[in-house]
């Protein structure tokens, strides 16, 4: 079976002498030779020509046969490759020339999806093979997922479509990867079938009406006359990891884009790169995160999937992803979804149908689940490549060869069964000056308010001013844009029990530092009629203590605001007192009380009239404003 990613021809050679043939017919043995000049130089109809005469002339000639198969399952021509060795089969006695047909049968079989034949020849293959370990483990795979595609036979309602032929324009399209905001589609493109034909990154954006454009180079920056390919971007679409091919081999490289312009390749350095080959790179939606494949020594066998975090010194030491995911065999195109906690990928060491599947694993506290199969007929008998899947998990796409010197990329509509549960919400906007317009580069940071931590941090465009963030579902979330020398913006997303997935879009105008800016904390809670702070407001505290910090000789005012429930008196000595413990919380984060003063203001400040439930929450509040520099 072809494979995209390496696309090496494997023409098997058996060397055997003259005096060793089978045969003894002196022009069968002259034929059989001749065709065998003609097979290595890749010149196949001619060498089966004369391989055909050669049997004609010998009937029994049993080596013909062999090399006469072994030419059509190059070709990829499995069911004549098949018949083929069926026949020197019928001929060979001893056990050393008989396992090597057991052997092709078990494989042709199985690429056939003909699963009970592959199974009895891989069994019987075991019965006298014992020196050659690595055939042997892959004979035990090929009964496994002989096993597994006779007893998983369901078949599941994916609608699998190419795109239109405005996108696949090329010889061969591969690798896709889309933005978090399904914008962009960015993939490899092929300009022949060869293995050594140039590719290039393209990029095709969605048209208004939801239609894919024609694909256009991604930047000159970026495509050279070595070969860029296979390619993951971030969240925002302002950060690409790709793999670039030449003479010495293949390593993966970065490139960032400010406004629309993509700067100039940097290779990712020995922490992620190795002397070996790396590549087909996934990227988390924050950029943190990196999974990638390589052929380096300390794997499983084969190629694995490697994973790297990015931290303030740079990428970490790529480490294995471990024995959960990795096997004995070759898994590639890892594919991290946006939501963090999904990781799909391709295996051909795993249960399945035969070849490359694709296959779903979830992070858990210990590691990796178990990989799941994702069934028929999105997997079968041939080999499935680099599958991606869009930020509410209800489509995909994937490429899909078609011939040796053709694949295209298609999209998928995923069954109910597949859709994650993990679906993830994307919030973009522009982020300017409050007082002159002008956009800001900025940092947005999310944080999951029940655990207190930090889950995503983006920059927006410095030429722009525009971010895009992932909001994971599930949890409650505050956002964070800061920049020195303005007032820290924060937003409020809950999405426990928020369904609503439709895109977000949340300008933000920052508030230069000045005397009376004034912001609302919008992540401060408190209960019904209480004045304790509930925990999920430390994380909005602490971001008070860390600016006061940061800015030691400002004065402010912590003033608490409430509806108009209730009597006045009685709303007047609540806001003072939830201004009282915003105040505690930062002395005690050693925050000087002269820094601080706090006001009640009860329900006198209204932002909005107090006519509806949604008025009157947000006329519950808590405002920092500076009194002086």
């Amino acid at each position: 079976m072809q494979r995209i990613f390496l696309l090496v021809l494997l023409a098997v050679s058996v060397q055997v002498s003259a005096q060793n043939l089978s045969s003894k017919n002196k022009k069968a043995i002259e034929l059989y030779t001749e065709a065998d000049n003609y097979r290595v130089r890749g010149q196949f109809t001619q060498a089966i020509n004369l391989l055909n005469e050669a049997i004609t002339r010998d009937k029994n000639f049993e080596e013909a046969y062999y090399r006469l198969a072994t030419i059509y399952k190059a070709m990829e021509q499995y069911d004549q490759a098949g018949s083929t060795f069926e026949k020197g089969l019928a001929l060979v006695k001893s056990d050393s020339r008989k396992r090597m047909y057991l052997y092709e049968l078990a494989a042709v079989n199985l690429w056939q999806g003909k699963y009970e034949p592959c199974k009895k020849y891989a069994t019987d293959f075991l019965q006298i093979e014992k020196e050659d370990r690595r055939k042997v483990e892959l004979a035990k795979v090929w009964i496994m997922q002989a096993e597994y595609s006779l007893t998983n036979t369901t078949v599941y309602d994916y609608v699998i479509t190419p795109l239109s032929d405005s996108v696949n324009i090329f010889p061969m399209q591969y690798f896709p990867t889309v933005t978090a905001d399904g914008m962009q589609l960015i993939f490899t493109a092929r300009y022949g079938g060869g293995r050594n034909d140039n590719e290039d990154l393209v990029v095709s954006s969605k048209q208004d009406n939801g239609s894919w454009g024609a694909p256009v180079s991604l930047s000159k920056n970026i495509n050279s006359i070595q070969r860029e390919g296979a390619s993951t971007i971030s969240a925002d679409g302002r950060h690409i990891i790709f793999t670039v091919c030449g003479t010495s081999g293949c390593d993966l490289y970065e490139s960032r884009k400010t406004g629309s312009d993509w700067s100039r390749p940097k290779n990712l350095g020995p922490n992620i790169n190795s002397p070996r080959w790396d590549a087909q790179p996934s990227l988390s939606a924050d950029g943190r995160e990196l999974y990638f494949v390589s052929e380096r020594p300390g794997g499983f066998g084969g190629y694995d999937i490697w994973y790297s975090q990015l931290t303030n010194a740079g990428w970490s030491k790529a480490v294995n992803l471990g024995p959960e995911v990795n096997t004995p065999q070759d898994e590639i195109s890892p594919y991290i979804h946006v939501n963090n906690r999904e990781l799909y990928f391709v295996s051909n060491g795993l249960p399945g149908y035969g070849g490359y599947d694709i296959y779903k694993v979830q992070k858990n506290e210990t590691g990796w689940s178990k990989p799941v199969n994702q069934g028929k007929p999105l997997n079968d008998h041939h080999d499935q490549y680099s599958f991606i899947v869009s930020a509410l998990g209800n489509q995909g796409y994937y490429s899909r060869e078609e011939s040796k010197n053709r694949s295209r990329l298609y999209r998928i509509v995923l069954p109910e069964k597949w859709i994650t549960p993990f679906k993830g919400n994307v919030v973009t906007g522009i982020i300017t000056n409050k007082t002159s317009g002008q956009p800001l580069r900025a940092q947005v940071e999310l944080y999951n308010l029940g655990a207190n931590k930090s889950v995503s941090k983006v920059f927006s465009d410095s030429v722009s001013g525009q971010y895009l963030m992932v909001l994971p579902g599930g949890s409650e979330y505050a956002l964070y844009v800061e920049k020195a020398g303005y007032l820290f913006n924060s937003q409020h997303f809950n999405f426990i029990s928020d369904k609503n997935y439709e895109p977000v879009s949340k300008d933000v105008a920052l508030e230069p530092v000045h005397e009376n800016a004034a912001i609302i904390l919008n992540n401060i809670f408190f209960d019904v009629d209480k004045f304790e702070l509930r925990p999920e407001s430390y994380t909005e505290l602490e971001k008070v203590a860390a600016f006061l910090l940061q800015n030691p000789t400002l004065k402010i005012e912590i003033g608490g605001h409430t509806d108009n429930t209730g009597s006045e008196p009685h709303n007047q000595q609540l806001s003072e007192r939830r201004a009282k413990s915003v105040a505690d919380f930062l002395n005690s984060k050693t925050i000087s009380k002269n820094q601080v003063q706090i006001k009640g203001y009860g329900s006198k400040k209204p932002l909005l009239p107090n006519t509806s439930e949604e008025n009157k929450q947000q006329n519950r509040r808590i405002e920092f404003r500076i009194l002086s520099i």
